[in-house]
């Protein structure tokens, strides 16, 4: 049976990249970015292109490659573009996906929609969540409005393990936790390849 993960973050450079990569090494998977902003020279589907090694993996093209890395609808706003939804077209593949957000959930793409809205009710959201202060409230808030608005949801941590803060976090969420991505010295295909076999089975 085809899965489908979308991956978000509670906030920017959480790892939500490398999460993406590992997701999509461990599945097999199809990747896709819907909206990408700034890096356009070596964005995220291109680091994933570089970071995966099995045969299976088709990464697919964004919807919307913007110049400026700013928040989609800003970024959007500079290049003279609006970003729409109705354009925002999941690829068409048989086998699993991975779809990697833009920030995190409520990030704006427009002046009335948020990365929230691409978010389908049949993908499986992945938090990622890291640890600095104020990151228990973020995960929080992320988690909670996935859950309200009826998402199954999953919890990766990202870098280096803080305890007390991972422990109240599953406490409070009661989701499950597929596993941490430490404070790699570098990550690339065999560090990528690693990871996935440790968190397969949990996905």
């Amino acid at each position: 049976m085809q899965k489908k993960y979308f991956v978000t973050g509670i906030s920017t450079e959480v790892g939500k990249t490398i999460a993406s990569a590992i997701l999509t090494e461990a599945l097999k998977a199809d990747y896709w970015k819907p909206v990408q902003a700034g890096e356009l020279e070596f964005g995220d589907k291109d680091k994933i292109a570089k970071l995966i090694s099995n045969s299976k993996t088709t990464v697919h093209q964004n919807s919307y490659a913007l110049r400026t890395p700013m928040s989609p609808h800003a970024a959007a706003a500079i290049d003279g573009v609006r970003i729409e939804l109705d354009k925002i077209k999941e690829p068409e593949t048989t086998n699993n996906l991975v779809i990697e957000g833009a920030g995190g959930v409520l990030v704006p793409i427009n002046e009335s929609q948020t990365i929230l809205d691409i978010i389908k009710h049949e993908y499986k959201v992945i938090v990622v969540s890291r640890h600095y202060l104020g990151s228990i409230n973020h995960t929080l808030l992320t988690v909670d409005l996935l859950k309200e608005k009826g998402y199954d949801v999953a919890i990766i941590f990202s870098g280096k393990e803080h305890q007390t803060t991972e422990e109240i976090l599953k406490k409070k969420t009661g989701v499950p936790v597929i596993g941490r991505i430490d404070e790699e010295p570098y990550f690339d295909s065999n560090v990528v390849k690693e990871y996935a076999a440790i968190f397969k089975d949990k996905l």
